[in-house]
């Protein structure tokens, strides 16, 4: 997974969502926004104000901005501080900009916006600060539940692990059944080995068992099937645990499709609402960054009309979403408009860069028109950076997976150009760094992850040594 503080990539088990989630990871999800939206409302309220449409619809963006919240309940309270402050700072850089760039700012009063600012990260602090001591023990009037695990083998032990480290799991894995020996299972921990896969009925039956967790590899289709049969008489709940250690897992989630039960692999994490939220996001930086930067722009046109002969942007096919054919503008840099099939890629010193296209795309300026990329819908303001369709078609018969970075629409900035991966390719290796980061982007996207991926550009825009 992906720091959100570094942009740095981190090993993780790998994520899926479920179509219908637990009461407590939905409401995880709505706490941060909806302590947002009821401190805009409290702090209205309070310097004396009406709740009016204006409000109303501020409350509405924030909610969808933070909406689903990844923030974690249960961290050491300097990391939680330092999380929910970087969180909440993005956000507000974010509606300023909006605000200011159409005139909407005015609308609001300052004491009711400070009193906002300062009183919803208090408010998240605290709250996350004691749901781990008071959640828990909600959970616990449930009592604890008890489990067992067929199949001591890394994905069995993972599951036991982690809902032994999470206190609002409130689960105790009691025992393990496998039929291998004890000389091929090594020296398990968790919990003991309490025989094979055909006594787990007889122990069901004479222990306390609420969730089974079957946690065998799908080769083992025969023996997954025998043992429901022999549960059929049992009160137990039955878990499978699907053995998606093997798969490269892209937005995998356990879904529905016409009444019959699908598991995704690999799937675009902008379906449904996550789509529209995205979407709104690009219009909102894309226009304000139009808005704010028209001058440069206007500036950086006539610098390139006055010094070099030809147009002022430079078009060149890149591909899209679904790997679709698209347009990609941005402020010319060469003396030459390569963009057959073959293209040479820009390397340090090269003699085809104007003095002027050198600065241009050492400060990034030159990427500037994308902006109107982004509004048109062919591009997103943050995802993996289009390359040429050129380059596209060589490398994608070098490097697995290298088409998958097209399950999302490409982007101006993206997490690979933050951590390090910008610039020439001249390398396969260099290549395939760029393709894991976009690869990690896919499968931990959130609106939080774009909004530091965007701060992160911001800052390294002027002082980025791979950008030549």
């Amino acid at each position: 997974m992906v720091d959100p503080r570094t942009g740095q990539m981190i090993a993780a088990a790998p994520l899926v969502r479920t179509g219908n989630r637990s009461l407590v990871d939905f409401v995880k999800s709505l706490v941060d926004p909806l302590l947002a939206v009821g401190c805009l409302l409290g702090s209205t309220v309070a310097w004396g104000y009406p709740i009016g449409p204006a409000e109303l619809i501020l409350a509405v963006i924030t909610f969808s901005l933070i909406y689903p919240a990844s923030i974690p309940f249960r961290q050491r309270i300097r990391g939680l501080i330092r999380h929910i402050a970087g969180s909440w700072a993005l956000v507000v850089a974010l509606l300023l900009l909006f605000g200011l760039a159409i005139d909407m700012i005015r609308i609001f009063d300052s004491n009711v916006l400070a009193t906002w600012f300062f009183a919803t990260p208090l408010a998240q602090t605290v709250t996350h600060w004691i749901s781990p001591f008071i959640v828990p023990r909600l959970i616990a009037m449930r009592g604890e539940q008890v489990a067992i695990v067929i199949g001591a083998n890394t994905l069995g032990r993972t599951m036991a692990r982690q809902l032994a480290a999470d206190p609002f799991a409130k689960t105790r894995v009691a025992a393990f059944f496998d039929d291998r020996e004890t000389p091929r299972l090594g020296h398990v921990t968790e919990a003991p080995i309490c025989g094979r896969i055909d006594r787990v009925a007889d122990y069901v039956r004479a222990n306390r068992t609420d969730q089974i967790f079957i946690a065998l590899p799908m080769a083992a289709q025969p023996r997954i099937l025998k043992l429901l049969d022999s549960l059929r008489d049992t009160t137990a709940s039955i878990y499978f645990v699907p053995d998606i250690f093997m798969l490269d897992i892209i937005q995998g989630r356990v879904d529905t499709m016409v009444g019959l039960p699908v598991v995704a692999v690999c799937e675009t994490p902008f379906h449904g609402t996550t789509g529209v939220i995205k979407r709104l996001s690009d219009l909102c930086i894309s226009a304000a960054a139009v808005v704010l930067t028209a001058p440069i722009m206007l500036l950086v046109a006539l610098a390139i009309k006055l010094t070099m002969p030809g147009p002022v942007l430079f078009k060149q096919r890149r591909y899209g979403l679904d790997g679709q054919e698209i347009m990609v503008w941005k402020f010319r840099t060469m003396k030459v408009q390569e963009n057959g099939p073959e293209i040479r890629q820009a390397t340090k010193d090269d003699d085809r860069i104007t003095p002027l296209g050198r600065f241009l795309r050492r400060t990034s300026l030159d990427e500037l028109p994308q902006f109107f990329n982004v509004l048109q819908g062919r591009m997103s303001v943050v995802g993996p950076r289009p390359h040429a369709v050129a380059h596209n078609e060589m490398y994608r018969k070098l490097i697995k997976g290298y088409m998958i970075r097209h399950k999302v629409k490409p982007g101006i900035t993206g997490l690979a150009q933050i951590s390090g991966a910008r610039g020439e390719t001249d390398t396969l290796d260099k290549m395939e760094m760029r393709i894991r980061y976009d690869l990690e982007y896919l499968r931990n996207w959130s609106l939080r992850l774009d909004l530091w991926i965007v701060y992160r550009t911001v800052l390294q825009a002027f002082r980025d040594p791979n950008a030549y």
